[in-house]
């Protein structure tokens, strides 16, 4: 996956009103509580990419 790709995932599958997360509901019809694992992972792999740039620029 590229950054891109996982900035597309968390600008669409953000809280709505009711606290379910909008981009289940919208892509399929899915109720899930905010944040789902589409979420959950976008932001592991952003954490990921952030820490292998630091540990890279360390050495």
């Amino acid at each position: 996956m590229r950054d891109d790709q996982e900035r597309a995932i968390l600008a669409v599958h953000v809280r709505g009103l009711d606290g379910m997360c909008a981009g289940c509901r919208a892509w399929w019809s899915r109720l899930a509580p905010y944040p789902c694992w589409q979420v959950e992972w976008a932001t592991s792999r952003q954490a990921r990419a952030s820490v292998a740039r630091f540990l890279g620029s360390v050495q």
